[in-house]
């Protein structure tokens, strides 16, 4: 299958720090993406290199079969961005807005552009510094659509919306883009919203893509085990998959990848009294992943994330 992004060891350091390390990412065409990590990992910068607005240090980055860096300008017709808090021109209505935008797309849709207005029931004359949050994500939304694009990337679109607008800006997003042929790279905060609508998931951790797999797979290899002993725990061990790990009181509570039946065996052989194995919901998975190591006040230990998934 093509793929509609493909990057090759793509790197951006700001001063001496890589905020994006040796990245290899392949999204396929037709996918919807959920794109993640932590404020800081990199994240932002990969978006900004993939619409060519931060140009890389080292490697390439390809959208749509076009290297970024050399890209025509057929090509930004062919992509929209919506960008996070949704930067719009105040002063300008929606019908403004859009004379103004129309020009620059040869496949502009007039008819889907008004018929995404219309959905939410915006005022065409009203000046857009008037509208609300959601208001102007809508408008944001029926801009970048109405070119008929075959790729949308979105940075954070849904921050600061309520739950109603959120939950209609992605259906309606969904319903309208993800026909034959297109592809989404969306990347939230909102761990709800990613498991809502995306088919596979990327997770960056310190500038470096360490999950790269199916949404179902990721929340199906990620599991919190509760290990409960009649006294106090022995010190913590190593094992296969073992992203963290925390002492409380008599118990650990450990974040392992490809809980197996190795790891049943090999805890059975300290005694515990009780195995609880957790599944755990996206957002959940997320949080235990990425967090690292975890403190509670003097009485804990644990481990530095260190299994890949893709």
């Amino acid at each position: 299958m093509i793929n509609a992004i493909q990057t090759r060891g793509l790197t951006k350091f700001y001063g001496n720090r890589a905020v994006v390390r040796s990245l290899d990412l392949a999204i396929p065409t037709g996918c919807v993406y959920g794109f993640l990590g932590r404020n800081g990992a990199g994240k932002s910068t990969t978006i900004k290199m993939l619409t060519g607005m931060v140009h890389p240090d080292q490697g390439i980055a390809e959208v749509l079969g076009e290297n970024v860096e050399t890209q025509s300008a057929s090509l930004r017709t062919r992509v929209a961005f919506i960008a996070e808090g949704h930067p719009l021109y105040g002063g300008m209505t929606i019908d403004q807005l859009e004379h103004f935008s129309r020009p620059f797309f040869p496949r502009w849709n007039r008819e889907l552009f008004d018929r995404i207005i219309d959905h939410f029931e915006l005022l065409r004359k009203q000046k857009v510094r008037r509208f609300s949050n959601g208001q102007r994500a809508q408008v944001s939304l029926a801009i970048a659509l109405a070119p008929d694009p075959e790729l949308l990337i979105l940075d954070d679109p849904t921050l600061g919306l309520d739950t109603v607008v959120r939950r209609d800006f992605l259906e309606s997003m969904i319903q309208i883009i993800q026909r034959e042929g297109r592809t989404i790279l969306f990347s939230s905060h909102n761990l709800g919203d990613v498991e809502r609508v995306a088919d596979r998931i990327g997770v960056m951790v310190d500038g470096v893509l360490r999950v790269d797999c199916p949404t179902d797979r990721f929340k199906a290899t990620v599991r919190l085990v509760i290990v409960e002993f009649a006294a106090t725990p022995p010190p913590m061990i190593e094992m296969p998959g073992l992203v963290s790990g925390l002492t409380n009181r008599n118990r650990w509570e450990l974040v392992i990848v490809g809980y197996g039946e190795s790891h049943s065996e090999l805890l059975g052989k300290l005694k515990p009294t009780a195995i609880d194995v957790v599944e755990l919901n996206l957002e959940d998975a997320f949080i235990a992943y990425t967090r690292g190591r975890r403190r509670l006040f003097a009485n804990d230990s644990a481990v530095a994330p260190e299994p890949v998934l893709n």
